[in-house]
């Protein structure tokens, strides 16, 4: 069986969007985003080679207008069953978590709030959370290499910041996920 030298070919970086979770188990793969009050959670499975990062917007739906995909406790599980159906280990979740930040000081605490909700999330997970920046005025960039579970955060100038959109409308189709 022939061994592929990965050092060889080329970085590929895919930019995670708010509403999205993207899993892999490719070397070469690199993941990044933008947050400001968002909330990246980066999972990864060391023993299979296996991780994700999700960017949500928001905790959870503030009336019972149902969940979609800008929402951490949608998202959440949707990184979680991704991360499974690869075929991580559940058991061998470790987590880094990024953003959270309360940009303006007229605002909402809203960046606390997801940063709350993600923590409280990974606890009753029994998930480890081996890392985190979390909190203050700044919007941060996370790089993270699925592969090998590493993970490096760097503040950024506001104004490079995305803006955090409105809160969302929740669409008619949900989808299947299975919430446990």
């Amino acid at each position: 069986m022939e061994t592929i030298d990965f050092s060889k070919h080329k970085r590929v970086r895919l930019m995670v969007m708010q509403g999205q979770a993207r899993v892999s188990g490719d070397p070469r793969l690199e993941l990044t985003t933008v947050l400001g009050s968002c909330i990246a959670c980066c999972l990864y499975d060391a023993s299979n080679n296996i991780g994700g990062m999700n960017h949500f917007l928001l905790a959870s739906p503030s009336n019972d207008s149902g969940l979609d995909e800008h929402y951490g406790v949608y998202l959440m599980e949707v990184l979680i069953n991704e991360m499974l159906a690869y075929g991580a280990d559940r058991r061998m979740l470790r987590a880094h978590l990024y953003g959270g930040a309360n940009m303006s000081s007229g605002m909402s605490w809203i960046g606390t709030a997801n940063a709350e909700f993600a923590t409280s999330f990974l606890k009753a997970e029994g998930i480890p959370l081996v890392s985190q920046s979390v909190g203050g005025p700044s919007a941060r960039r996370v790089d993270f290499r699925p592969y090998h579970g590493q993970a490096r955060c760097r503040i950024v100038d506001n104004s490079q910041a995305p803006k955090d959109l409105p809160t969302p409308k929740p669409r008619e189709d949900h989808g299947d996920i299975e919430l446990f």
